[in-house]
């Protein structure tokens, strides 16, 4: 791109931004001609892609500010009143909308709601930040048509991000996913309203302990044995961390009311965007965990927990049988434990469904599958993200499905245990924890035990990830060079392994290296992702992020528990994963 149409670009845009910052950026770029700065934020739009927008704050195109989200909002508008003709036309359409604790988060919200409203559609706005899940039960709860939640998850500070909610509470897949994205492409004129003005006509409507009693509420009426947790609720301890985020609301509000003490790492319990006692506010990292787990030694306590910003993640951290220090458990881990608390709970009281079954990701363990089976229950796979687990879970109530789905949940830490909220539920999955942990205490258990119980049960499952960004005009070119590589000379071997099996989601069929002439067709919508599984049943899944500039690969190794006992599987397992490990990062050129 040369300098002229870098200028043009940057002028244009200066003339649509309204906010006053964003502006400053471009203009000072400009006055100091920093090309490379202006080619970085001009050199493509940010894309809505299906699951919104995420990236970096700043003025320009390519990133994050109030004219992107203005016009995000727009095309969604645009698409939302063409869905719902009727109700257009009536003037009943409804959206809601909620944001966290990053810089610019509320700007973009009232903005988004301000331009939903100016296109007549009224707007639920809460009025500070709120988790991600309660934004999915509100959309259920006051029946709405769309939704929005501002937020960019667990990515470093400088990001914010947007994701676009349907009238089940989940986030949007197809068709209306690309059909948002072709009307937000389409945008040509923006319409707006003053806040007042909105207000005054009912367009916009401030929410929040309208929605935060019944959401605690519907929380509490999902727990197995709540008279359980009160009778031994002063003997557990609980050291809890929102990483500078939405969580503390609710989950001192949960378990508070459940007569649980919950203590919330000071530094760290109030919302800021700077995120300044972390690196990545991210429960799947075990830095961000350090502070709750020191303060977990120091107060003994019984279980360290932690939510991402938008508290849709949840972690958690045990205390070790001996030397005073902690463990921390895999999403794939705790996945596992709350499946089979679930369904052992359904069979002790009865409740257990004809057809009960939970659904998990492509790339979760299958030691899950297991779990289930020990219930006599199945294990529905589906795409990565959660609006995929969502989508089998409106299919189960459609009677599309016959299972009646009693759990959904992913490796990358998110559950979801109640049917009002559609999305991966931060705050449900730590007072199920809570709960667990005080159940498996009476037995005379810890959650440790358990879990080894289960691997005795269901064989040694471990698990490990690479990522690598790719950043720049270059980066989703070189992601999609190695998906090229990997599909046209996929691998012989990995970590000394044969591959026998090649799951290409992408083009909807598994192939087998050794046979060619077998064929057979994936029943799954197409997705940018391959699956290699090895001659000893491992299973390494390679795809390009959906909201991150960057490749992942995930393996999954089982290890029978032979005469050496668990020990020697784990020690087996590691041995696999570091050779593949090894594979993966030479494949990317990490």
């Amino acid at each position: 791109m040369d300098r002229n149409t870098l200028i043009k670009y940057a002028e244009e845009y200066l003339e649509k931004e309204k906010n006053v910052h964003f502006k400053t950026e471009i203009e000072k770029l400009l006055a100091a001609k920093d090309w490379d700065e202006l080619l970085d934020r001009f050199y493509c739009k940010l894309e809505f892609g299906t699951g919104g927008l995420r990236g970096v704050m700043g003025g320009g195109y390519n990133r994050m500010n109030t004219f992107v989200v203005s016009s995000a909002t727009q095309g969604l508008a645009n698409y939302v009143i063409k869905a719902f003709p009727d109700k257009a036309r009536a003037g009943t359409l409804s959206a809601v909308i909620a944001y966290d604790s990053r810089h610019f988060s509320a700007e973009f919200a009232e903005a988004a709601a301000l331009i939903l409203a100016a296109n007549g559609i009224k707007t639920y706005l809460f009025s500070s930040m709120r988790p991600t899940p309660e934004l999915s039960y509100a959309i259920r709860f006051l029946k709405a048509d769309t939704g929005i939640v501002i937020t960019a998850s667990h990515n470093p500070a400088q990001y914010n991000g947007y994701k676009a909610y349907w009238n089940d509470g989940s986030q949007v897949i197809e068709p209306h996913d690309t059909g948002i994205i072709d009307e937000v492409n389409a945008v040509k004129e923006i319409k707006e309203i003053d806040r007042q003005s909105a207000l005054d006509k009912g367009l916009l409507k401030i929410i929040d302990k309208e929605i935060d009693e019944p959401f605690e509420a519907m929380i509490r009426g999902h727990m197995f044995r709540p008279e359980l947790i009160k009778q031994h609720a002063k003997e557990v301890k609980i050291v809890y961390t929102p990483l500078h985020g939405t969580g503390a609301l609710h989950v001192e509000g949960v378990l508070g009311s459940l007569g649980l003490k919950v203590i919330t790492v000071p530094e760290q319990r109030e919302g800021n965007g700077d995120f300044p006692t972390v690196v990545l506010p991210n429960p799947e990292e075990a830095a961000a965990l350090k502070m709750a787990i020191d303060l977990g030694k120091k107060e003994n306590a019984s279980l360290v927990m932690a939510t991402d910003p938008d508290a849709d993640r949840f972690g958690i951290a045990l205390p070790a049988k001996s030397g005073g220090d902690f463990v921390l458990v895999t999403g794939n881990q705790l996945g596992s434990l709350i499946a089979d608390y679930i369904f052992l709970s359904l069979k002790e009281f009865g409740k257990t469904p004809p057809k009960p079954a939970m659904v998990n990701t492509i790339v979760t363990t299958g030691m899950q599958a297991r779990v289930a089976k020990l219930y006599g229950a199945d294990c529905i796979e589906c795409l990565t993200g959660f609006k995929w687990i969502a989508d089998v879970m409106r299919r189960s109530e459609t009677g599309d499905i016959d299972n009646t789905i009693v759990f959904g949940c992913e490796e990358s830490y998110g559950y979801l245990i109640e049917n009002e909220v559609r999305d991966k539920d931060g705050i449900s999955a730590a007072a199920i924890t809570t709960e667990m942990l005080i159940y498996w205490k009476t037995q005379g258990k810890t959650l440790l035990d358990r879990l080894n119980e289960l691997y005795e049960k269901c064989g040694f499952w471990q698990e490990t990830g690479v990522s690598k960004y790719f950043e720049g005009p270059e980066g989703q070119k070189t992601m999609d060079g190695i998906m090229t590589r990997c599909r046209e000379k996929p691998p012989a071997k990995l970590g000394g392994i044969e591959v026998e099996q090649i799951r290409d989601i992408e083009n909807s069929v598994t192939i087998y290296p050794h046979d060619p002439k077998r064929r057979e067709k994936i029943n799954l919508p197409k997705s940018n992702v391959l699956q290699f599984r090895l001659a000893d049943g491992t299973l390494v899944s390679a795809r390009p992020s959906g909201t991150e500039p960057k490749i992942k690969f995930y393996a999954s190794c089982h290890s029978p528990i032979g005469e050496g006992g668990l020990n020697a599987a784990r020690l087996e397992a590691q041995k696999k994963l570091d050779a593949i490990k090894s594979d993966i990062k030479e494949m990317i050129g990490d």
